[in-house]
């Protein structure tokens, strides 16, 4: 019987920086590694080998704990998977992506699909409809023989922050680097990394243009306003004290300032001004849901605001404008009123 401490996986960097997964002995976990490095030949993003590491580390842990193996997985299996991150605390959409994750692995080592074979509920074929886009209703969606295993995952609104929590947020801030930070998020709809990304070259300050490296380093362009030009721009002036480094947003204290600033930095910067209740919900994503739902409220077109948040796919776009029970609430009232003078009632 195999020790779970022997199967326990870790993920390390190795010497040349790549990513890999390796047992409590150190030693590399040889299919694990070479699918890894299978998805850094394709040219995806850092972030996204690191993601799908972390799958890993945690479908050969639950190997070594169930007994099982890459090779004899199943739907079956697959489903004892889910169970058992079901039972972790692992939240739906996680899931997905480990199942989508051991599938590709099982793939590329197998050189075969894996057989779901029975015992395996997968989604109903007849889920999209009629067949067409279920958002947009442009043209036929092709139909999947075998749709693969899922989880349902819960709808959830995120609702954007109110303009009273955006001011109360802002009067808090205490240096221009902060204040430039937020403005990117809330103005220009910028990711955590990407506003980390961001170096002094990409500040096209003469075009009033942002140059921004999304993910999987797609490349896009935003306008840049005048008022986060100036919050940059003030930044760079009086508190930017960096040598070391390109990147525009760096440490600003301690035996480590002037290096580039760190995805921890950004995050403290935010605990620590959510103590105030008014500000509770004020997080990096929120102020860049706040943005989009800002500009779905000013008319922006889909196709524009999916580049402006830079989406590969439109349902992600569609999934940040959608109404919070705010807006709703006032498209209702201002019906209400209109009926109410069609129809002379009185309250």
């Amino acid at each position: 019987m195999t020790q779970p401490s022997r199967s326990t996986a870790f993920l390390r960097v190795n010497r040349r920086g790549q990513y890999q997964l390796v047992d409590a002995q150190r030693r590399p976990i040889v299919r694990a590694n070479r699918f890894l490095a299978a998805v850094v030949v394709r040219g995806l993003s850092r972030a996204t080998v690191r993601a799908y590491g972390f799958d890993l580390v945690v479908l050969y842990r639950w190997f070594g704990r169930s007994q099982h193996s890459l090779a004899s997985l199943s739907g079956r299996k697959l489903l004892q998977y889910i169970d058992s991150q079901r039972r972790d605390g692992a939240q739906s959409a996680t899931i997905n992506r480990r199942l989508t994750t051991a599938r590709l692995l099982y793939r590329f080592c197998m050189g075969h699909e894996l057989d779901m074979g029975r015992g395996t509920m997968t989604p109903a074929p007849y889920y999209r409809g009629q067949g067409r886009d279920r958002h947009l209703g442009l043209h036929l969606v092709p139909r999947q023989r075998q749709l693969k295993l899922r989880v349902k995952a819960p709808h959830r609104v995120v609702e954007p922050l109110s303009a009273t929590e955006v001011r109360q947020f802002l009067r808090t801030l205490r240096r221009y680097r902060d204040l430039a930070i937020v403005h990117l998020m809330l103005l220009c709809g910028l990711r955590s990394a990407e506003v980390l990304q961001l170096q002094l070259s990409d500040i096209l300050a003469e075009d009033k243009q942002l140059r921004i490296r999304g993910k999987g380093n797609r490349e896009r362009v935003l306008p840049l306003p005048h008022v986060v030009a100036r919050s940059i721009s003030d930044y760079v002036r009086w508190e930017r004290r960096a040598e070391r480094t390109a990147r525009l947003f760096v440490i600003q204290q301690g035996s480590r300032r002037g290096a580039p600033m760190t995805l921890a930095g950004l995050r403290s910067l935010f605990r620590h001004r959510r103590r105030d209740h008014a500000v509770a919900r004020a997080n990096p994503h929120r102020f860049r849901h706040t943005f989009g739902a800002d500009m779905a409220r000013s008319g922006v077109r889909l196709p524009i605001l999916q580049r402006l948040m830079g989406h590969a796919d439109v349902s992600t776009t569609l999934r940040y404008i959608q109404l919070s029970m705010a807006d709703i609430a006032d498209e209702y009232r201002r019906a209400s009123e209109e009926i109410q003078r069609r129809y002379q009632v009185r309250g």
